[in-house]
């Protein structure tokens, strides 16, 4: 497990071009730019969006649609950046990687492995929500027996070759986009009242029980706060862009769309809700937004149809979960900052952090059965704040690396952050505001806690480590 400090980094340099280590061979460049692009596309839309915006919406009223907006642009932003250092350096470790040669090992570590505990527990608690569906459909089985299924056929799609992946991806993806889209034409088909047996509504439900901001402020920052974490997945892409057949170019392409596809699928779904039925119509709530709007809209079996998106978005992610957390672990070995004997690449796939992935998954899944309200929603808290505390890691990192790209490889420069370094402090201090905003509620509160208490930890163990190893050198 010994490396070499960042300054000198060559193992990592090896990992950063998919290559692993010395006595292991590279993975695989088996993602088509087709799985890529589907892979971008469908990563923006989870389970998420479909049902857990409605809390936003109880919260926020119509002003959803501004919480959604200004989350987007943060998470635009934190692309642009994460791209920007991707497409100079592709790599399986992504942002780990970026912020150990930005800021040091210990950064490394800690973003590295607090996104592989974020996957793995994401891994679970999708595969609970999955199993859900399932068991309404066939209440004669036990849940149990589809969270088994559903963990034995994606770690063996993982465990197979990576274009499995990229396939399993691009239909999952391509169904989700296809769902989101019908949903968004006959939102804006019935909000020009020419869907049949439709009238125009105009804006009265925009402005209409207690205007745009029915609950002020207070209203807004809940629905903000529900809305940023709804954002999080679209990081993974950058990960599986070191295993496609042109990382730069893959990388860069998916970057340069994030903003339409944000702007469509998130803020323009949001408003089509908002504004064909009142933000505070009880089905919000019970059957979830969609749902709502489709049953508004008269549409047959708007619940049932809805039920088998939500089960594709939350097996894609769950798929998606295994892949992340396997290349994240794997790249963290490669560096030297995991156990050794999980660095091991057979048939370009890393078969043993697949089933390390997969195993921390099944197990945190029979801890929510075991103790449902102790060490699992435990385990809940500790991620609840994760991804932004990567984000910051991230915005931390471009603002270092990009000087000493300009200095040293201008050439790599092929995804530019805009109006660098302005926008990347802005960035940055968004997020820790997003942080500070956490305080305000007693749920949110205790996960920032949670989180802050596994950051501190993580990076404490990497600070070690990287003292340990530079006194050895």
């Amino acid at each position: 497990m010994n490396r070499t400090p960042a300054s000198s980094a060559p193992q990592r340099d090896m990992e950063a071009s998919g290559a692993g280590t010395p006595a292991s061979p590279a993975l695989s460049h088996g993602l088509k730019q087709r799985h890529l692009s589907m892979i971008a596309l469908g990563g923006v839309i989870g389970a998420g969006l479909f049902v857990g915006s409605g809390a936003g919406i109880a919260a926020a009223g119509p002003s959803i649609v501004l919480a959604y907006a200004m989350s987007g642009l943060l998470v635009m932003l934190v692309m642009r950046m994460l791209g920007e250092m991707s497409a100079a350096n592709p790599a399986s470790g992504s942002f780990s990687v970026h912020a150990e040669r930005a800021i040091g090992p210990w950064a490394g570590f800690t973003a590295g492995w607090m996104f592989w505990v974020l996957l793995c527990v994401g891994i679970a608690a999708e595969a609970i929500g999955a199993a859900g569906i399932m068991v309404q459909w066939f209440p004669s089985t036990d849940s149990w027996m589809w969270v088994a299924l559903f963990m034995v056929i994606f770690c063996a799609t993982n465990l197979a070759a990576v274009s499995n992946f990229g396939e399993f991806e691009f239909w999952f993806a391509a169904l989700k986009i296809a769902a989101i889209t019908l949903f968004l034409v006959l939102g804006a088909l019935a909000i020009a009242g020419v869907l049949p047996g439709t009238d125009a509504p105009g804006g009265s439900n925009l402005s209409g029980d207690g205007g745009f901001l029915p609950n002020g402020v207070d209203g807004l920052v809940v629905g903000l706060l529900a809305s940023v974490f709804a954002y999080g997945g679209l990081e993974t892409v950058t990960i599986a862009a070191a295993e496609s057949e042109n990382p730069v170019k893959s990388v860069a392409s998916a970057v340069r769309t994030a903003m339409w596809r944000i702007a469509l699928f998130y803020v323009g779904s949001m408003l089509v809700v908002v504004t064909l039925i009142p933000w505070d119509d009880k089905a919000i709530l019970a059957d979830g937004p969609y749902v709502a709007v489709l049953d508004h809209l008269d549409i047959p079996a708007a619940g049932n149809i809805m039920n088998v998106i939500v089960l594709i978005a939350l097996l894609s992610a769950m798929n998606a979960n295994i892949y992340g957390a396997s290349r994240m672990s794997y790249s963290l070995v490669a560096r030297g900052e995991g156990p050794a004997f999980l660095g091991k690449v057979s048939g370009g796939v890393p078969r043993l952090t697949v089933l390390a992935s997969s195993f921390f998954g099944f197990v945190a899944v029979l801890l929510s059965y075991w103790w449902p309200d102790t060490i699992f929603k435990w385990l809940l808290n500790m991620v609840g704040a994760a991804v932004l505390v990567v984000w910051a890691f991230i915005a931390a990192a471009q603002l270092r690396m990009r000087s000493r790209l300009q200095r040293e490889a201008p050439e790599k420069l092929v995804v530019k952050m805009w109006l660098f370094p302005y926008l990347t402090w802005v960035a940055l201090a968004a997020t820790i505001g997003v942080l500070g905003l956490m305080l305000r509620e007693a749920d949110t509160r205790s996960q920032l806690y949670a989180t802050a208490g596994l950051t501190v930890a993580l990076a404490i163990i990497g600070y070690v480590r990287q003292r340990a190893v530079t006194r050895k050198v």
